[in-house]
């Protein structure tokens, strides 16, 4: 089961890797706009910096839930690129954001699509094994019967 979750892993450090970067990036900006803690408004290149560090964070949890449902219920090989995909969505999100409120927008759409094609796929992987447990039914087995 490890090897098979290899791929989950390595994104999920990357996505860790990637929340611990915008944390610091926080750290700097407060000593670069002299804002001191637990002072959260300051100047706006301050304010956009931490906003957009918070908002990463408030998804991160919902991230690696679906992250990790749809590759252990739908395919570990597609769920990895996504969060990849959807890790680098996240970066550039917090880049654009940094820069200006309207730099976040087209990364934020980006990396939400990404996030419900995961949503789809952990559904998908759900349902299709609740129907092979519980209702001894292999949908895809007999959807591959009915098509051949």
């Amino acid at each position: 089961m490890l090897d098979e979750a290899v791929g989950l892993g390595a994104v999920t450090v990357l996505g860790v890797l990637e929340q611990a970067y915008f944390s610091l990036q926080v750290i700097y900006a407060r000593r670069k706009y002299s804002v001191s803690p637990p002072c959260i408004s300051g100047p706006p290149e301050f304010e956009r910096i931490f906003r957009a560090q918070a908002n990463c964070s408030e998804y991160f949890p919902i991230f690696i839930t679906i992250l990790w449902m749809a590759g252990v219920f739908f395919s570990q090989g597609l769920s990895s690129l996504c969060g990849l995909l959807y890790l680098y969505g996240r970066l550039c999100y917090f880049w654009g954001y940094a820069e200006s409120a309207q730099g976040r927008l087209a990364p934020l759409y980006f990396s939400a699509q990404v996030l419900w094609v995961l949503i789809g796929f952990s559904a998908v992987g759900v349902f299709l094994s609740f129907c092979r447990v519980y209702l001894e039914l292999d949908l895809l087995q007999a959807l591959g019967h009915a098509l051949f």
